[in-house]
């Protein structure tokens, strides 16, 4: 096949429909070859090479022609090109939040989530807990559905597998990748700069592959309203009416910063790869670490700024490290099965500053009262650390009826300490003024660090499953599925909190300790186990058209809040005085939601393969729910299971080549997701406040959603002009159940993005644009509606804001092949 021929079958398949589970990593690599040899498309999702026509299960692929084309760097882009899911640009603090086909109770956040435990994610063949870059990837693979009969990583709403390319040890080979582009209302430059190395070691035997890079975007959120000295400066020096005051008041408490939200990440994969006959083998190493200062989101205005500022009164810089240590190995077993068997540990460790003054004002402890104040948590670290296993074998001995086994265990630590300080706070109560403020409470305090509340949580959760299926061919065009898994978890967790410039805490925790009693240390635990199934069936009618089923069950499991338990008696007791930051007794815990999934599809080719497309129907019930919702004590975030819910919708993909030349590829979900059962106190744990009632529809997702790519190629001698322009529309998200206890429906929007490349055999250079019209989008909210507005002893409450969506990019890039 010539150059530019190879280059129009990559564009017609780069965003194919293919099979149900991501292929073993030989099997991934040989398929991809096969693809290249005619206009046959050939999948792995069977764990078996099998045409597109062939697979019955809904899955959508993106190759790494249309990765590269669309400038998909991870998961946070990877959303407007991938049927029913929604993922929002939460910006780099956090990583993405990923809703599956409406399966999401929690709202729209400002800033993402670092776990998601209702999608699960795979590099390769390890259960992925972390939010890499997506250098050097074959494919990436979504799966909609439950996943649990053929994947040791048990889900409720489905898989997103990251398919990496593999170390070659036929031969030598290099790509060095570079991009630089500017944003608006940005004064910085962005960069991306990455290098892919493959070296064989011991010919056809042993080979290295390494993928390293460096991300910089310059962010565009300016905080123009930082205080330039925590615990002297005043941050709100003017009225109500004028709060930011004076230009003089200004110059003497702020010192402002622009593009806080930028992104500083180093990531690198690196693969030692042994490939014999009947035997591979695979240790990967990984490291990601990621540096900003601040969200992605404004202020909604309360302090005059416009839709780019943000008027906080800190930065809040975070810095996220991940790491990942695996073997993959696979064995055939003679004619009978092929052995797959991973071993995988993984870390992440978030360090993160985080300003608690609004919460602070919001529960009206009179802090307030103190001109200069501002709080924040400091020495606040997360540490999550996760050894999984999985061994699966898949028969190989031919025949009507084939089978998958497999064990699964899975063991998680989870690690927080936080220290909340109130800078000058200890000094100003403790004084003639704060005395007669506060009535003599903080009489004798002497605490020079400020620490004003400490909480430490531990927890570990314990996983097992054995998990399977067997397919029978009663005829050469049809077949049938059935499968199964039990699983099992435990769970536990420790914590506990002190308020040290509380009387009784002072008593408990003088200074300089930090250390918690252990009268204020509380555990709690929970466990469960359960078995869910799937069957399937499809019928091919010709070789350019197949109907499939499918019903699966699908599971979470349940877990621990962490968050310090409560040491004193529930209401109606009262608490004792001071600060009140913990779980009571029924907050400490969730259990397991499940669903129950039914899907329609029908997959066809036409015109001699030039048109292709998947069109599916389904319907989800989901018992149980896993919902966001607020301690009695300090409204912490916390998990708890209430009601039931319905999701429908269909979901379409299609690949068009009208000519040669010219071709178009696009999705489109539409989904109806909607409460079947009331939920009291669903949203708030205050009796009446947080009240949801069937028929109203679930956040995070929007109804309707869809994207167009028209692909034009111009041919230029031995080489090739790329013309590539690419619409995407997300419709309305609500930001809560019902868009209830304050929650509100953030509106739709259209976003476009174009590139010119110019290609060649070993190198290409494009001109790109994201975001060309300079779109200002919403994706979340930070805080509710009934929050907005909050005044506390004349203090403005500040928590409330937009994140937003990246403005206009405009840039260069290349890429060199050797």
């Amino acid at each position: 096949m010539s150059y530019r021929a190879k280059l129009k079958m990559g564009l017609l398949s780069a965003t194919i429909i293919s099979g149900a589970v991501a292929a073993m990593p030989a099997m991934a690599q040989s398929a991809a070859e096969a693809a290249d040899e005619g206009d046959m498309i050939i999948v792995t999702g069977t764990r078996r090479s099998t045409t597109l026509m062939e697979t019955p299960i809904n899955i959508t692929a993106i190759g790494a022609k249309e990765l590269a084309a669309e400038r998909i760097d991870d998961i946070k882009d990877l959303g407007a090109f991938t049927p029913g899911i929604t993922v929002a640009d939460n910006g780099p603090r956090g990583a993405a939040t990923i809703v599956m086909r409406g399966l999401a109770s929690d709202g729209a956040g400002a800033s993402g989530s670092n776990s998601n435990s209702a999608v699960g994610t795979y590099l390769g063949e390890v259960p992925l807990y972390l939010d890499f870059k997506l250098m050097d990837i074959e494919r990436v693979e979504t799966l909609l559905g439950p996943q649990g009969t053929l994947y040791g990583l048990g889900t409720l709403a489905g898989a997103i597998r990251y398919i990496p390319n593999r170390p070659d040890v036929t031969k030598f080979s290099a790509e060095v990748h570079g991009r630089a582009y500017d944003v608006a209302h940005s004064k910085g430059l962005g960069y991306v700069g990455d290098v892919t190395l493959n070296i064989p070691i011991i010919k056809d035997v042993m080979a290295f592959r390494t993928s390293t890079g460096y991300y910089y975007d310059p962010g565009f959120i300016d905080n123009p309203f930082l205080v330039k000295t925590l615990g002297v400066s005043i941050p709100q020096p003017g009225t109500l009416e004028n709060p930011a005051g004076t230009q003089a008041q200004r110059e003497e408490n702020f010192a402002g910063k622009k593009d806080v939200n930028f992104e500083k990440t180093f990531s690198s994969r690196n693969q030692l790869g042994i490939s014999v006959p009947d035997f591979n083998a695979y240790l990967t190493y990984v490291f990601q670490q990621t540096k900003t200062d601040g969200i992605q989101g404004n202020s909604a205005g309360v302090f005059g700024e416009g839709k780019y500022e943000n008027a906080a009164r800190m930065l809040t810089p975070s810095n996220r490290k991940s790491q990942l240590v695996s073997l993959e190995m696979e064995a055939q077993l003679g004619d009978v099965a092929q052995a797959i068997w991973t071993s995988a540990y993984t870390k992440q460790t978030v360090k993160q500053i985080g300003d608690v003054t609004n919460l602070l004002i919001e529960l009206d402890y009179d802090y307030e009262l103190f001109p200069a104040f501002a709080g924040y948590t400091t020495s606040g670290s997360t540490k999550r650390d996760q050894f999984n296993q999985e061994i699966r074998l898949v028969s190989t001995h031919g025949g009507p009826i084939s089978w998958v086994l497999g064990g699964f265990f899975n063991y998680q630590k989870f690690k927080s300490d936080g220290v909340e300080t109130l800078p000058g706070f200890a000094a100003f109560a403790a004084s003639p003024t704060g005395s007669d403020l506060y009535g003599g409470f903080y009489d004798g305090l002497v605490r020079p660090d400020d620490a004003e509340y400490v909480s430490f949580t531990r927890s570990k959760t314990e996983e097992q499953a054995v998990f399977g299926e067997v397919t029978f061919k009663p005829t050469s065009k049809w077949q049938i599925t059935g499968g199964g898994r039990y699983f099992r978890y435990d769970t536990s967790i420790t914590g506990g909190s002190d308020t040290p410039m509380t009387p009784g805490g002072r008593r408990r925790m003088p200074y300089p300790s930090l250390e918690i009693a252990s009268s204020r240390v509380r555990s709690g635990s929970a466990s469960d186990d359960g078995f869910v199934w799937k069957a399937n069936t499809s019928y091919s009618f010709s070789p350019a058209l197949m109907a499939y089923a499918t019903y699966s069950t699908g599971y979470r499991i349940g877990g621990v809040n962490r968050v310090a338990p409560c040491t004193f008696a529930p209401p109606p007791a009262a608490p004792p005085p001071g600060q009140n930051l913990c779980a009571l007794p029924n907050e400490l815990a969730y259990g397991p939601d499940k669903t129950k999934n039914i899907e329609l599809g029908v997959r066809g080719a036409l015109f001699g393969g030039r048109l292709t497309g998947t069109v599916s129907v389904f319907q989800i019930k989901w018992d149980g729910i896993q919902l966001g919702t607020q301690t009695y004590y300090g409204s912490i975030g916390i998990t708890a299971n209430a009601g039931k819910a319905r999701s429908r919708g269909v979901d379409f993909s299609f690949n068009a080549r009208i000519t040669d030349q010219f071709s178009l590829r696009g999705n489109y979900s539409y989904l109806k997701a909607k409460l079947t059962e009331d939920a009291p106190d669903l949203l708030s744990p205050y009796e009446g406040s947080g009240d949801v009632f069937a028929g109203d529809r679930l956040p995070g997702s929007a109804k309707n959603k869809g994207a167009l790519a028209a692909v034009y190629t111009v041919p230029m001698g031995d080489n090739e002009l790329a013309l590539n322009w690419t619409a995407t529309y997300t419709g309305g998200i609500l930001t809560s159940v019902g868009g209830r206890a304050g929650g509100e429906l953030l509106p739709s929007y259209v976003l476009h993005r174009a590139s010119a490349t110019y290609q060649t055999e070993h190198w290409d250079l494009s001109l790109f644009a994201n975001n060309i019209f300079d779109k200002y989008a919403v994706s979340g909210t930070s805080s509710d509606l009934t929050r907005a507005g909050i005044v506390n002893d004349g203090i403005l409450y500040r928590g409330y804001g937009y994140g937003v969506v990246q403005p206009r990019v405009v840039g260069v890039e290349g890429r060199v092949k050797f």
